[in-house]
């Protein structure tokens, strides 16, 4: 039943009355914010009177809101967008997905979390934009102010018991522990778990960092999302979004290695721990993301096939840790088939895998059959891939590699052998093959300039 509220002025007299309907709770077992609706009173009625319209219209408010036909648009822009939200998050909505909106509310709300749906126009959303366009933000860092090995050393600590005693992939503990800078949230970890105080083992920085323009345009987007909703359910008659201008954002050119690269980095990979030189190959031949590199497990490797089964992904969030979901999209679970020679790799992987398990004991503990795990057998940090990838191309004096630069070497490479894209989409794991044509344009556009070489010699006879 709808809760009814009066408003009185200064004087004593009715004016108004405040209607609340309970919502319920979202996924998180958290209570949804009331639907909210006022109801005016006018000066000639007498109270009596109008408390039973009041009533009458909180009835009728209450079936709508829930048979979803009510038309108030008098919410405000941030009570419908937390309702937004917390509706995408029940029907399966990735949590990083929600986890990104809420961080995007965070500068949204302080500007036109107050305005009505009603009331919001274009004009308030470019001003929102112009704003943080010129937003700077504070990146805190911290940075260890004592001898941390030292500290490891005295107390009998190594660096990847110090990374399962706090949760931190290992490389993130090492760095910090070797002085680089780390977020605040992992000093305060790692002095927890050596038992210091945290002002006193890291040093806090700020660092000012101007709010880029696809950032911009990510808070476009949900806003677009919200009115959208609104739209839908007849609260608001158009998107005002839709007329709004964020920033342009400018597609800059991928990022990939040149043919002449690859020998030197296959031969560097020689000389690395073999689980460090399987996920390297791994990332360079299938192209996939270093999240379902590491969210492989032994059961979707097919070795009669020669074949992998990406259906797992590794990430990380900040408010909880190290999880595993599926991939970023329905079209990204897909099979990739192998070289014989990366078959080979994975099973010398595999016999070396089994036997360090075999020799750390009860130690280890991997039930889910990871291909890649820390010391503990538990899932990797997908960060640590990329750290690792950074220190090995300087240790050997290599280019700059990340993960996603061997995932735009591989495409490219298929397409300047005349791969078709509709191909080099499902390896990549793209819903839509438009994804791939639109990110590889350029090398797309190179590929069939020498199409047109090939034609002009065949046909015309030009050398």
């Amino acid at each position: 039943m709808a809760n009814i509220q009066e408003r009185r002025d200064k004087d004593g007299k009715l004016i108004s009355f405040s209607i609340r309907v309970f919502r319920g709770r979202g996924a998180d077992g958290k209570q949804l914010k009331p639907w909210t609706a006022t109801f005016d009173v006018k000066p000639t009625w007498k109270e009596d009177a109008a408390r039973k319209k009041a009533e009458a219209f909180a009835a009728t408010f209450e079936k709508e809101c829930r048979e979803g036909t009510t038309s108030d648009s008098r919410r405000k822009f941030s009570e419908y967008c937390d309702y937004v939200i917390g509706l995408k998050e029940q029907r399966g909505a990735k949590h990083s997905t929600i986890a990104s909106y809420k961080d995007l509310t965070e500068r949204i709300y302080p500007e036109i979390g107050h305005i009505k749906l009603k009331d919001l126009r274009a004009d308030d959303l470019n001003r929102l934009y112009s704003k943080l366009s010129k937003t700077t933000v504070k990146a805190t860092i911290a940075k260890s102010i004592i001898d941390l090995p030292a500290v490891l050393k005295q107390k009998h600590i190594t660096r990847a018991a110090l990374s399962n005693e706090t949760g931190l992939a290992e490389s993130t503990v090492s760095a910090a522990v070797r002085g680089d800078t780390c977020s605040v949230k992992t000093a305060a970890a790692i002095s927890e778990a050596l038992g210091l105080r945290c002002e006193k083992a890291f040093l806090v920085l700020n660092e000012n960092k101007a709010l880029s323009p696809k950032t911009v345009t990510e808070h476009h987007r949900l806003i677009s999302t919200v009115l959208k909703q609104a739209c839908r359910e007849g609260l608001i008659p158009y998107n005002v979004a839709t007329n709004a201008e964020p920033p342009k954002v400018e597609r800059k050119d991928i990022n990939s290695l040149q043919t002449s690269d690859l020998p030197a980095i296959l031969s560097a990979l020689e000389l690395e721990p073999l689980k460090w030189k399987v996920i390297t190959h791994l990332l360079l031949i299938t192209g996939a993301r270093r999240g379902e590199v590491l969210g492989l497990k032994w059961s979707a490797v097919d070795f009669v096939n020669s074949r992998i089964h990406i259906k797992n992904n590794v990430l990380y969030s900040s408010d909880i840790g190290i999880y595993q979901d599926t991939p970023k999209t329905a079209g990204s679970v897909r099979w990739i088939v192998l070289p014989q020679k990366t078959m080979d790799l994975l099973t010398t992987w595999k016999t070396a895998q089994e036997a360090d398990a075999k020799k750390k004991g009860a130690f280890y503990k991997n039930p889910e059959g990871l291909l890649f795990t820390q010391e503990d057998g538990s899932p990797m940090h997908p960060d640590s891939v990329t750290t690792w990838l950074d220190r090995f191309a300087k240790r050997h004096k290599l280019p700059h590699v990340n993960p996603h630069k061997f995932r735009h070497t591989m495409a490219s490479m298929l397409i300047y052998e005349h791969v078709d894209v509709v191909s080099v989409a499902k390896r990549l794991g793209h819903s839509q093959v438009s994804t791939t044509t639109d990110i590889y344009a350029h090398v797309i556009e190179e590929a069939d300039q020498q199409n047109a070489d090939i034609l002009e010699r065949v046909f015309l006879g030009n050398s």
